[in-house]
């Protein structure tokens, strides 16, 4: 959706109505963003007029968007826009819970597809994966709303990270 020129941006958020539902009554808890579910989300700050120019995106978007191209890139292609390997997860996230992404990339899952099988393997004893599993949730829903467009994050686009999420790192990967 085309918008008028905002200091290099280019497009405005493709559904805002599905952005704006996806941080419905979120808030700040233990340092990090959740919904009123529980579930956690992202804050991201847009140009004017909610323009691909990014300022600023929370720790746990950063995380997330690191450890995507570190760990599932390879398969579901850059940017979550999928490959001939598996599907693009910018698409799959638009309705998928955080319980029933869990369950999937813990437990893995198999699809037939007219013959052909398409294997997501279970990735429940990864720590580079299961550390960050909410990071990687957080940076999937923000691509499936639009609210991240495709690209690099820069440190300068980051929040800080939190307390909270440092303790949490080490207390996963046993540091």
């Amino acid at each position: 959706m085309p918008t008028e020129k905002t200091e290099g941006a280019t497009s405005a958020l493709a559904d805002p109505a599905l952005h704006k539902a996806a941080q419905e009554g979120k808030t700040w808890e233990a340092g990090r963003w959740v919904l009123p579910d529980g579930s956690p989300t992202y804050n991201i700050e847009r140009g004017a007029d909610n323009t691909d120019a990014v300022k600023k995106v929370d720790w746990m978007t950063y995380s997330g968007w690191r450890r995507y191209h570190a760990e599932c890139h390879v398969c579901h292609g850059p940017n979550a826009e999928g490959s001939s390997f598996a599907p693009a997860l910018k698409d799959s996230l638009k309705n998928m819970d955080y319980a029933k992404f869990l369950q999937i990339v813990a437990s893995g899952q198999v699809r037939d597809v007219a013959g052909t099988k398409y294997i997501m393997p279970a990735l429940g004893d990864n720590k580079n994966v299961m550390c960050y599993i909410d990071d990687l949730y957080v940076y999937l829903r923000a691509r499936a709303t639009d609210a991240l467009p495709g690209g690099r994050i820069s440190a300068d686009q980051r929040a800080d990270k939190p307390k909270e999420a440092v303790e949490a790192e080490k207390s996963c990967l046993g540091d």
